[in-house]
């Protein structure tokens, strides 16, 4: 099993970061091997970035992604750049209140949305929208495990903020959960 997958946005968004803490908790607490490449502007913030995430039950030889299985696209910008690299019945997973449309490609992908910012707002720290996306991520794709998430989160978020991104990843995965009950038939063949 190869998982191929591409988190994006802008800088600032905590992208990278996504990539580090599901590569982190993939490889160290649900025993796969994961890499991760980073690409981003060199203004950095407010530039476009990704982090190329492939995740595996063997060794991973060649650490570029080819063709991903998962798009997490949390601005409108990273999801037109990156939406042609996503393979035919892929997943996207969209923060729906940075990314009101997605185009029709005829390639069976399929669409899952979290207001994401918004719930972070709400926890009162818009900078852990990304920790929402992982929680909903780990809901719907199911490429990651919840718990082994939940234990990279220490070390990979500042200590002081530790209990929100708790808070925030659990709002992310509850969402993910409603957002699939209905849908459960569609996931019955993992992507890859």
């Amino acid at each position: 099993m190869l998982r191929q997958i591409r988190f994006s946005g802008f800088g600032g968004q905590g992208i990278i970061r996504s990539g580090y803490i599901s590569g982190k908790a993939a490889s160290l607490f649900d025993g796969k091997f994961a890499t991760m490449i980073q690409s981003f502007g060199p203004e950095a913030r407010g530039s476009s970035c990704s982090a190329q995430l492939l995740i595996s039950d063997t060794p991973v030889l060649y650490p570029y992604l080819t063709e991903a299985d998962v798009l997490v696209a949390m601005s409108r910008e990273s999801c037109e750049k990156y939406l042609s690299g996503l393979r035919d019945g892929g997943i996207l997973l969209i923060d729906r209140d940075l990314v009101k449309t997605v185009p029709d490609s005829g390639r069976g992908i399929r669409v899952f949305s979290v207001p994401a910012t918004r719930m972070a707002e709400e926890l009162g720290k818009r900078i852990v929208a990304n920790v929402v996306m992982l929680g909903f991520f780990a809901a719907i794709t199911r490429t990651v495990s919840a718990e082994a998430l939940r234990q990279a989160l220490p070390g990979s978020v500042p200590e002081r903020a530790l209990g929100l991104n708790r808070q925030a990843f659990d709002r992310g995965f509850d969402c993910g959960v409603a957002e699939l009950e209905p849908r459960e038939g569609e996931l019955q063949e993992a992507p890859g």
